[in-house]
Order: structure tokens, then sequence, then C-alpha cells
């Protein structure tokens, strides 16, 4: 199973930590603080970089802030690297690179929303107090001031980080109603980190849940891929689910939560689908394995797989329980969901393909199949091949045993049998004996319908017979034509 969240150092040792942590910057870095200090500006490194130095973790992107405009940061910035950017103008922020170390340095700000659109508005602030205040969480609200090495701390973030809490720098409220976006972002570091959510940030988050609707589908989106990609997603998914922020955008997870009928016929489908994603998440492999993780595809198929089961329930005669087709609706409902918010084409479609298939190999322990039914397998599952196989595999939550044992040695005498298949053809890339030109030579036809009812045949039969050979191939093409003509 995914590892519990583990506790961050104690706040004493982050206090030791402190006191030297920031000689370890870039001398680099240095130099760039020099030239705002001379120019009379400030500059303090900010956020996540700080956040993540106190845990251990090093960047080679690192975040400022400064009291210069846009204008006058770029100029600046020019006189440390000619490689610069900037693309976040508008929000003030603008990029440089010297070497392998990027820098991203931004205006302080007082953004908010003003309530309708879904962008915010920009609005320059002119201290770094003010700028920390308008940050999303207590962690992320540290700085450490250059050239002085101050370390800033207005709103207690190291305590925060010693005790493992996400907390808003100013009130809930307030916070969400300046950026809706920060709710998500709550749930997106519980993943991530392993931190709870401080009761009262909680307790607005669910209050304020409709919010989140001002918020544009790309932003929702960037925020759930962190949360899904993090280390401890079970618990991002569950602050989302349980704030109600889930409700509205990714209804379908909390639509799990199935009445349980009077007889428990049938399991929790939504802890069921949160175990499934912990046990693929597992079954991920390293850079050079098949599925390198953190691997979005089959995390978030991992979350959908069962989503057609609430549309499809039936109560059975006798008690029992049914979610016939559930496969097909669900793969239909996973692809308008992740269209909604705005995934890309090629995640659409392999997450579909997947959920499709998930439970294609049901069965197969209850009855061998046959090297026909194996080809199709892997030809069905493409390039989703070893995702599919994480996927069943996960999709075994049983607490019985026995029946767990069964269909794990069921699920490796398959991929056995994958292996060996492939050890005496290529099963991954299967083609009929004869291509299209000697189908259309041997038959004497022009390009049309018939040749692709022909490919078609020569396919099914080295589906079921594994290699034909050109010459029993052809012989097979003459005697399928022949029948048609009569």
């Amino acid at each position: 199973m995914t590892s519990r969240p583990s506790a961050p150092p104690s706040l004493d040792v982050l206090r030791r930590r402190a006191a030297g942590l920031w000689a370890a910057l870039p001398p680099e870095i240095a130099q760039l603080a020099a030239a705002f200090e001379a120019a009379g500006h400030e500059l303090a490194l900010v956020g996540g970089p700080v956040r993540d130095a106190f845990l251990g973790r090093s960047s080679a992107d690192l975040d400022f802030a400064t009291d210069a405009r846009p204008d006058e940061i770029e100029r600046l910035l020019k006189g440390w690297t000619r490689a610069t950017w900037d693309m976040g103008r508008e929000f003030g922020t603008i990029g440089g690179r010297r070497g392998d170390l990027v820098v991203e340095i931004t205006t302080y700000r007082a953004d908010e929303y003003d309530g309708e659109t879904r962008k915010p508005v920009v609005a320059f602030g002119s201290s770094l107090h003010g700028d920390l205040a308008r940050r999303d969480f207590t962690v992320n609200a540290m700085a450490v001031r250059l050239p002085s090495m101050e370390f800033v701390d207005p709103f207690d973030g190291l305590t925060d980080l010693a005790g493992g809490l996400l907390r808003t720098p100013i009130d809930p409220e307030v916070s969400f109603g300046d950026d809706p976006l920060r709710m998500m972002r709550a749930a997106r570091f519980a993943s991530q980190l392993g931190f709870e959510i401080e009761p009262g940030t909680f307790a607005a988050m669910a209050a304020m849940a409709e919010r989140i609707g001002i918020v544009s589908a790309e932003r929702v989106r960037d925020e759930l891929v962190k949360l899904l990609l993090g280390t401890h997603v079970r618990e991002g998914l569950a602050a989302l689910v349980d704030s109600g922020l889930a409700d509205r955008v990714l209804p379908e997870l909390p639509a799990l939560k199935l009445e349980v009928d009077e007889h428990h016929h049938h399991k929790d489908v939504y802890d069921h689908t949160l175990t499934v994603v912990e046990q693929a998440i597992d079954l991920e492999t390293g850079a050079d394995g098949a599925v390198p993780g953190p691997d979005l595809v089959l995390r978030l198929a991992s979350l959908l797989h069962d989503i057609g089961k609430p549309p499809t329930r039936r109560l059975e005669p006798g008690g029992g329980v049914s979610f016939h087709h559930h496969e097909v609706v669900g793969a239909k409902m996973a692809a308008k969901r992740l269209k909604a918010l705005r995934f890309d084409k090629d995640t659409i479609k392999a997450v579909e393909h997947l959920v499709f298939l998930h439970l294609r190999f049901h069965g197969y322990a209850d009855a061998r199949w046959s090297d026909s039914a194996v080809r199709r397998y892997v030809v069905d599952a493409g390039a989703e091949l070893e995702r599919l196989h994480r996927l069943t595999r996960a999709d075994v939550t049983t607490r019985n045993r026995r029946k767990a044992d069964r269909l794990s040695f069921a699920y490796d005498d398959l991929e056995a049998r994958i292996a060996e298949l492939r050890e005496q053809e290529e099963v991954d890339a299967i083609r009929p004996d004869l291509d299209g030109t000697q189908i259309m030579a041997i038959l004497g036809l022009t390009p049309g319908r018939e040749v692709g009812a022909a490919y078609k045949h020569l396919l099914e039969l080295r589906m079921e017979h594994g290699p034909l050979g050109e010459e029993r191939a052809e012989a097979e093409l003459k005697a399928w034509w022949e029948s048609r003509e009569g």
C-alpha cells in the first residue's frame, strides 16, 4: 500500500537548519541580489523554494518577490543574464536563466477576483508582508530577504510546517474569496506533502465550495493533475470529496458513495476506488520500467474506472445488485468529464480505453483463454497493455485472501501466456499474413470496401490460428472470396 504521511521535521530541527540554510544559495543569486540592492530595490526568495529548503529539498527554479515594477525587473535581469522572458508580465513576473539556474521575479502583489470573472485582477503591492499575506498557505508565506539573509515569517509558517498543517495566512473566507482555486490547492498540498488541512480552513472550504465555479476549467485541471501526481493521493482526493469541492469539479467521484442496500450486497465503491488508486500507484515502475511513476494516465483510469456503476446499478430479484455494462457507460463518462476539464486528446483517449477494457480479464480465472483470446486481449489493449495489467491487478480489493490469490495467480498466468506468444510471434503488432496490395493482386481488385473486408477476414484468421504463412493465407483468401461469389 502507499506509505502514510511521514512526520515533518520538528520545529527545533527546522530552526537549527535555518541558521545555515541560505548560505547554500548559488553565488549567482548573491550577484542578482546585489544588483537589486544597488538599484534601491528589495529582493526576497519566497514561497515553495523556502518551504522545500526547510524540508531538505533543493530546486533549480527559484521564485523571488520585489518592490520593483516589471520594466525595472527586466532591466536588472538583463544585466545578470541575456536569457529572459516576459510571458508573465501581465501578472508582474519576469523570468531569467543563467546556466542551469532558472529564476522568476514578481512584483509584490495584492490580487483578488472581482467575484464574477475567472481571472484574478492584478494589483501591485508595496511591501513583502503584504505580498506574503496574499499567498495561499502559511507554509508558502515565508521568505528570505536578500542579500541580508533575514528570514521573514509573519504568519508562523515554520510552526505549521513542523506540525504538518495547512492554514491560510489570513482569514480563510477572505483568502478563498480572493482566489477560490486556493481551496483546490489545499487538497493538492495534502496530496503532495501529506499535511492535514487546519479545521477552520477546511470548514471555510466546505462553506465556500460553490465559489470554485468561477475558476476556469484549465486551472482546476492543473491542480487536479498535481494532486494525482502527489505522494498521498488518497488524502488529497478525500479532501476534495469531504469539502464538497468534488461535487463541483469531479462529481462522478462522490457519486460513488452509493447508498448501501439493506442486505449490504455490494462494496463501498468510493472506498474501493481510492484503494484501487493506491494499489495502482504501488504498481508503477521506476524510470526504466514499463510504466514509470508517477503515471497520470494510470492514475486517472484508476480513479474513473468504476464511475459507470451509479447509473447502471440495478437491484436484482433475491436482493443482489448488478452493474451491467458499467465499463461501457463509464468509458463514455470518463471521456466527457476529461473533455470538460480540458485534458488533451491523447490522455482522454488512453483513459477512456482503459476504463472500457478494465473488466476484460474477468472470467479468465474460471476458464483459461485460448491463444486466440489472448491475442485479442493484447491487440485490443494496444499501447495501453502495460497500464491495463496494472489497472486490472489494482482492481482486486477483496478481503478474501483465497479469492485475491486466485485472481493474482490467474493474471500471472495470463502475463506468462502473453510472454510465451511474444516469443513465437509478433503478438503486439498482429497483421494479416497478406497486406492490402497482395490482396488486390490475388483477387484482381482495386482499392475499396471489398479489400477492407478481405483484410478483416485474414486478420480474424490470424488472431484465431496464429501465423498462417503466405501460401495458406492465399488459399484461405481465395476460398473466402469464392464463398462470397457463390
